[in-house]
């Protein structure tokens, strides 16, 4: 049966892991996110879990990939300094194919910033963050619900795709105090780990699936042998060692498009908004996290007022959904996006955007959260 709870976001977000089958947690206290590492300390020797309070943002971030082909579902908990330190790691989880999760619970920078104040600047940093060309998936719940409900899809997007997952959240989210429906555990779908369905002698380590994903991840001891390498290698493991050969260029060439396009083919898969009064729209605003909250009681002031105005909140930023924000951007006449940075997603947007429209930049910075009539003042016809 389902329960109603009065969550925070960092709570809702510790309980959603737990039942996504979280059962392995590495990180180093730091505002905003702490909250969640204090739930999993607590609740996962519960169920047969391990936290582990690391020496620093590095170890923890090592310690997913470790865990993760261990067999362990593994997450991390930080905010942006912690993420500076955790993206070599990232990148080595990303090269090797490693399902695991990065809760970033945003706070002003740059630098250590200001702790208690939210922001939205590390957007760039999640996609661009880690050398090398990749793609990634960053998912940016706006409430204490979505914060459980993504947290979720988090683990099974991780899972489907061999890759590790943000969750991008920012403070106000964060500890927002309100009403969480958690469902029954068997009616939560869950995306499992594949297997190996061959004898191990026949097992190849990289050899993807249709949709450029590696078919299956035998964790250690299971009596597979593992190449496992954060260097360019082939789809047995095996390391690449010279790229001045043009076989050799091609199997690392081919390895880095192939991280590519298992996330950037599957956008339509991946990639969730949620639209609002967009029928009719010809002045449209799009915004994410907490700022969707903001976004959408602005909207649905100025359409009391008269305005065709439509509102789309954005819950996943990376992969970036361009041909669905493309047809936003063909349709109105005015595209409006409100950002706790000095712009970042409206970037993306303007490189999708053809002259097709207006797009108006809404940046907010200094850990301020944008008013309802700052956006209400926009749709009017403010600058």
């Amino acid at each position: 049966m389902a329960q109603n709870k009065i969550l925070q976001g960092n709570e809702a977000c510790a309980e959603a892991a737990l039942l996504a089958g979280c059962r392995f947690f590495a990180g180093y206290p730091i505002t905003p996110s702490t909250e969640i590492a204090e739930i999993m300390a607590n609740e996962l020797p519960k169920v047969g879990g391990v936290f582990i309070q690391m020496e620093d943002e590095i170890a923890s971030a090592m310690a997913l990939v470790g865990a993760s082909w261990g067999g362990s579902k593994p997450m991390t908990a930080t905010s942006g300094p912690g993420i500076c330190l955790m993206t070599e790691s990232l990148g080595c989880a990303v090269v090797m194919e490693t399902p695991c999760v990065f809760v970033n619970v945003m706070r002003c920078g740059p630098s250590s910033g200001a702790a208690t104040a939210p922001s939205q600047g590390d957007v760039f940093q999640a996609k661009y963050g880690s050398n090398g060309d990749y793609s990634i998936i960053a998912l940016a719940p706006s409430n204490a619900q979505e914060m459980f409900d993504l947290t979720i899809r988090a683990f099974n997007l991780a899972e489907k795709y061999r890759t590790p997952v943000f969750i991008l959240t920012d403070e106000v989210v964060a500890h927002t105090r309100e009403r969480v429906v958690i469902p029954a555990k068997e009616e939560i779908e869950l995306v499992e780990r594949k297997k190996p369905d061959c004898p191990p002698e026949a097992f190849v380590i990289y050899k993807p699936d249709a949709n450029g994903v590696p078919m299956a991840m035998p964790a250690f001891n299971e009596g597979y042998k593992l190449s496992i390498l954060s260097t360019p290698h082939d789809e047995n493991g095996f390391k690449v060692i010279d790229v001045s050969n043009s076989r050799n260029a091609k199997i690392a060439s081919d390895l880095n498009n192939r991280l590519i396009d298992k996330i950037e083919k599957n956008v339509d898969d991946i990639a969730e908004l949620e639209e609002t009064f967009i029928d009719d729209a010809e002045i449209i605003v799009i915004s994410y996290g907490s700022v969707a909250r903001a976004s959408l009681n602005a909207v649905k002031t100025a359409r009391e007022k008269g305005y065709k105005v439509g509102n789309v909140k954005l819950k996943t930023l990376w992969p970036f959904p361009q041909e669905r924000i493309k047809k936003y951007l063909m349709q109105a006449k005015r595209v409006i996006v409100p950002e706790m940075n000095a712009g970042q997603v409206v970037l993306e947007i303007e490189r999708v955007n053809q002259g097709y429209c207006q797009v108006v930049s809404l940046p907010k910075l200094g850990g301020q959260y944008h008013n309802p009539s700052e956006i209400l003042s926009i749709i009017m016809g403010g600058e």
